[in-house]
C-alpha cells in the first residue's frame, strides 16, 4: 500500500515536464520572465502606432492648408498645435460721412459694455502662437506667403511642413521671425525648400541667431531663393566670410541671389572686406544692406574698391588664362571654319593667346603650291582658260591667294589630302547660301562667346597698367544700404571715386542696354557731417541716378 502512493508521488511530478501541467513554481517563473522579454516586439500599442504612422504617410493634402495642417497635427499626435488664420492687413483710412456720424455714436454706445472684453481676448489671442498666412484671392487655396512670429518651430512642424507645403501652388514667401532655429532645424528647413512650389523665391529668417553661422546654406548652387533677409541675427565678421564666398569665389558664382538683406548685425570691417570679396565677381545680386551694422573705413573703402576698377590678384589672373584656352579650344571645336580669318590682324592675335599660331597655317597652303607646282604643270596649261573664267568670275580686285586653292581643285579631288585649302576654296566660290550659312554659324559662336563672357565676369575686357591688370567695376549692383556704420570722410573719399566712375561708364549705355550701375547710395546717419563737401558732391551725383527720385522730378515739372 505504501508502494503506491510512493509509486504515484513518484511519476506524478515527472509527468507533466512534457507540458501537460505549467502551472508549477518554477515553471510559472520562467514563463513570466519570457513574459516580460518579448513586449518589446509584441506588444499591442506597437502595433498601434504603426498605424498612426501610415494614417500619416497616406493623407493626400488638399491645398487647403488650415485643414492639412490641423490633419497632421492631430495624425502625429499632437493636441495642442497653432492655427492657420489669414494675416490681417492695416486698416485704410475712413473719413466719415454726416450721415455715418450719427450711426456711429448709437453704435458706439451699444458696444461699449463689450469693448473691455473683447480688447481682452484680444491682447491674449495676439500673444497665441499662430501661422500666419496672406491669401492671393479670398480662396483658402491660393495661400501666397507664411508668416510665423514668436513661438519655436522644432523638427516635428518641420516635418508637417515637409508633407504639406508642396501642395500650395502658388506660394512665394515664408517668413520666420524668432522662431528659435538652431543650425540642425535650419538643415531640415534648407531640404525642405526644394519640395515647395517653384514660385517660392523669398525666404526671411530674422531674429534667429545661430552659434555656426550656417546661413550660407541657404545660398547654395542649386537654391532658388531671389530674395533672403538675414536681420537681426547677430551675423559677425565669420558669418559675412561664409555669406561673401557664397556670394562667388574663383570657381563658382551665386546666379539666383537678387537682394540680401544684413541689416542690424554685428558686421565690422573684416565681415565688409569678405563681402566686397564675394561682389567681385557675382553678377547676379542687384540690392544689398549692411545698415545698422560696425562698418568703419577700412570696410568702407573694400566696398568702395568693387564699385570701380580693381587689380585682378594672381590667382584671377590665371584663372582668367585658364579661361581663355577653354574658350579658344571650344570656339575652334566648333566653328571649323575659322581658320580662314588668319590673315587678319586682330585674329592673329587672338589665336596667338589661345597658343596657336596663325602663321604656320598661312605658310602651309603655300608649301604645299611649292611642293605641287612642278607635278601639276601640265594640268595647268590644259586648263588655263578654266582658270581665267573662274578669276573674272571672282573680280579683278581679289588678292592670289585665294585662287590658289582652286588650282589644287582638281588635284585636291584625284587625290584628297589638304583639308586647310578647302576652307578657303569655300571663300573663292563665294555662293549666296553658302554665305548665309558660315554667316549663321559665326553668330551662334558668338552669342555663345558672349554668353560665356556674360556667365563668368574674367571674361570681361579688362585693362593692361603698369604690368597689372584691371577689371571692370560691379556695374550690377544697384542699391547700396549703410545706413547708420561708422563710416568717416576717408570712407566718403573712396565711395565718391567710386560714384564718378559709375556716373562716367554708365553715360554710353543710356541707350543700349548694359548694365546701369549704381543707381540707389545710403550712407546717411554714419560718423561725419551731413554738410561736409564730398557727401554733398555724392548726394548731387546720385540724385539724377535715383529713379524714384528723377520721376517724381518729372511729375513736378508737368503739374507746374
Amino acid at each position: 500500500m505504501s508502494s503506491e502512493p510512493s509509486s504515484a508521488s513518484g511519476t506524478s511530478p515527472r509527468t507533466p515536464r512534457p507540458g501537460a501541467q505549467k502551472s508549477s513554481g518554477t515553471v510559472t517563473k520562467k514563463g513570466d520572465r519570457a513574459a516580460k522579454e518579448k513586449p518589446a516586439t509584441a506588444l499591442p500599442p506597437v502595433g498601434e502606432e504603426e498605424p498612426k504612422k501610415s494614417r500619416y504617410a497616406e493623407y493626400q493634402c488638399s491645398g487647403v492648408l488650415e485643414t492639412d495642417f490641423a490633419e497632421l497635427c492631430t495624425r502625429s499626435g499632437y493636441t495642442d498645435f497653432p492655427k492657420v488664420v489669414t494675416r490681417p492687413r492695416p486698416q485704410q483710412n475712413f473719413v466719415p460721412s454726416a450721415s455715418t456720424s450719427e450711426k456711429a455714436t448709437q453704435d458706439d454706445q451699444r458696444l461699449s459694455a463689450s469693448c473691455s472684453q473683447n480688447s481682452l481676448e484680444s491682447k491674449y489671442m495676439f500673444f497665441r502662437p499662430t501661422i500666419q498666412v496672406e491669401l492671393e484671392q479670398e480662396d483658402s487655396k491660393t495661400v501666397k506667403e507664411i508668416y510665423i512670429r514668436g513661438w519655436k518651430v522644432e523638427d516635428r512642424i518641420l516635418g508637417i511642413f515637409s508633407k504639406c507645403l508642396p501642395a500650395l501652388s502658388q506660394l512665394q514667401a515664408i517668413n520666420l521671425w524668432k522662431v528659435g532655429l538652431t543650425d540642425k532645424t535650419l538643415t531640415t528647413f534648407i531640404a525642405l525648400l526644394p519640395l515647395c512650389s517653384s514660385t517660392l523665391r523669398k525666404v526671411s529668417l530674422e531674429g534667429n541667431p545661430l552659434p555656426e553661422q550656417s546661413y550660407y546654406k541657404l545660398m547654395g548652387l542649386d537654391s532658388t531663393i531671389a530674395h533672403l533677409s538675414l536681420r537681426n541675427n547677430n551675423i559677425n565678421d565669420y558669418g559675412a566670410q561664409l555669406l561673401g564666398q557664397a556670394l562667388s569665389t574663383l570657381q563658382n558664382s551665386n546666379r539666383t541671389l537678387v537682394s540680401l538683406n544684413l541689416g542690424f548685425n554685428h558686421i565690422g570691417d573684416e565681415g565688409a572686406g569678405y563681402i566686397a570679396d564675394g561682389l567681385r565677381l557675382n553678377r547676379s545680386l542687384l540690392w544689398l544692406s549692411l545698415a545698422h551694422n560696425r562698418i568703419q573705413d577700412k570696410g568702407a573703402l573694400k566696398l568702395a574698391e568693387v564699385l570701380r576698377p580693381f587689380e585682378l590678384t594672381h590667382k584671377e589672373v590665371v584663372e582668367r588664362r585658364r579661361l581663355l584656352l577653354e574658350k579658344g579650344s571650344q570656339e575652334r571645336s566648333r566653328s571649323p571654319s575659322s581658320s580662314r580669318h588668319g590673315d587678319s590682324k586682330t585674329d592673329r592675335e587672338k589665336s596667338q593667346m589661345m597658343g596657336v599660331s596663325t602663321v604656320a597655317l598661312v605658310d602651309k597652303p603655300e608649301k604645299m603650291q611649292a611642293m605641287k607646282t612642278p607635278k601639276g604643270l601640265g594640268k595647268k596649261k590644259e586648263k588655263s582658260g578654266e582658270v581665267a573664267k573662274k578669276e573674272e568670275k571672282s573680280g579683278p580686285g581679289q588678292s592670289p591667294t585665294p585662287g590658289a586653292p582652286k588650282k589644287e581643285d582638281a588635284s585636291k579631288a584625284a587625290k584628297g589630302k589638304v583639308t586647310i585649302p578647302e576652307q578657303k576654296m569655300s571663300k573663292g566660290k563665294g555662293t549666296k547660301m553658302g554665305n548665309k550659312e558660315k554667316r549663321s554659324i559665326l553668330l551662334e559662336s558668338e552669342l555663345l562667346v558672349e554668353a560665356t563672357e556674360m556667365v563668368n565676369p574674367l571674361l570681361e575686357p579688362v585693362e593692361h597698367r603698369d604690368g597689372k591688370v584691371f577689371m571692370p567695376g560691379n556695374k550690377v549692383l544697384l542699391h547700396l544700404n549703410l545706413l547708420r556704420n561708422q563710416i568717416t570722410e576717408v570712407g566718403l573719399e573712396g565711395f565718391l571715386t567710386a560714384v564718378q566712375y559709375q556716373v562716367q561708364a554708365s553715360k554710353p549705355r543710356t541707350s543700349s542696354k548694359g548694365p546701369l550701375g549704381l543707381l540707389w547710395l545710403s550712407l546717411a546717419k554714419n560718423c561725419f557731417d551731413p554738410q561736409c563737401p564730398t557727401y554733398t558732391m555724392i548726394q548731387e551725383l546720385m540724385l539724377p541716378r535715383d529713379p524714384v527720385k528723377a520721376k517724381t522730378r518729372e511729375e513736378d515739372a508737368t503739374a507746374t
